[in-house]
């Protein structure tokens, strides 16, 4: 055994890096999968809202004066927030503005209050009915995209 000559353990090449092995193919198909659907909803949601607040303005606009507008508009939210809340309708005074409020002040301290007394008033302003029609319309909107 004197004559024999060893060689020393030979190395294979690296893998390549391209093409990439089955698992990263499936999972890039994954994460494409998931950007996909998660554009798909949100389009979906945006369609839905633009629908929604579509209709709020059409049903509205078939009143003229500003004091039928927000008593149409508060009818509308309060079927709205039935179909979400069933209890929602038996609300009414500060714990509804309250229950439409949802802690961003729209309607406890914000525009939205009018809604409160303004179809009641012999008179509105008709740019505070616009603002308090506004955040009436966007409250929909969400009522009616989770109800």
């Amino acid at each position: 055994m004197s004559g024999l000559v060893l060689r020393d353990v030979h190395v294979p090449p690296a893998p390549p890096w391209w093409p990439p092995a089955p698992g990263w193919w499936i999972a890039l198909a994954l994460v494409v999968a998931a950007v996909l659907a998660w554009r798909f909803h949100g389009a979906r949601g945006r369609r839905r809202r633009r629908r929604a607040t579509a209709w709020f303005d059409a049903q509205v606009a078939r009143s003229v004066a500003p004091v039928e507008r927000l008593a149409l508009a508060s009818e509308l939210l309060r079927r709205a927030a039935r179909t979400r809340h069933p209890e929602a309708d038996r609300l009414d005074g500060e714990a509804w503005l309250g229950f439409l409020d949802r802690g961003d002040g729209a309607f406890l301290s914000g525009a939205g209050r009018l809604l409160l007394d303004g179809p009641f008033r012999p008179d509105v302003d008709p740019v505070e009915a616009e603002a308090a029609l506004a955040v009436a319309r966007d409250r929909f909107a969400d009522f009616r995209l989770r109800g």
